[in-house]
């Protein structure tokens, strides 16, 4: 089993039960158990207009290879009326791999570590709250980086 930690988004519709519904169609997904969650966070927009995120993370213990997560996460997505019109378009739910293990993949389809978890409040901060002690692979110990994203505003709405 391979600990992945997945990155949970949406501004569209009933953004708070989408990210609520998504968490728990990950522990249905095959080969695979949810293991933690992070609270819910309110978010501004980056490099993007619309309403604010609703986001979360959480990690499963899985089976599946990367890609047959992605896979998996991406057909979660499309239930939910995913639609990609152009980069950083508002969006039903949005499911990003952040971390698989200590694996760095670089594929056409795949980064991991995902390449802006550094940078976004809105992913390493959840991911700081049900791990705080995690490292990045190739990167070093998460809470390293959260001065970075110090100045993007982001709040706890749910537990």
């Amino acid at each position: 089993m391979i600990d992945a930690y997945i990155g949970i988004g949406a501004n569209l519709g009933d953004a708070q039960e989408s990210v609520r519904q998504a968490i728990d169609r990950l522990s249905g997904l095959p080969k695979t158990r949810l293991v933690r969650q992070s609270s819910l966070f309110r978010t501004a927009p980056i490099d993007a207009g619309g309403d604010d995120y609703v986001n979360a993370v959480a990690c499963v213990q899985t089976q599946l290879d990367a890609h047959e997560l992605l896979a998996q996460l991406q057909a979660i997505e499309n239930e939910f009326g995913r639609e990609r019109p152009y980069v950083n378009a508002p969006r039903t739910l949005d499911l990003d791999i952040l971390l698989y293990g200590n694996r760095q993949i670089d594929s056409a389809s795949l980064t991991v570590p995902h390449p802006r978890l550094t940078q976004r409040a809105f992913a390493l901060i959840p991911l700081l709250q049900i791990d705080p002690l995690i490292a990045i692979p190739g990167k070093g110990a998460a809470h390293l980086f959260a001065p970075a994203v110090a100045g993007q505003a982001i709040s706890k709405i749910a537990g």
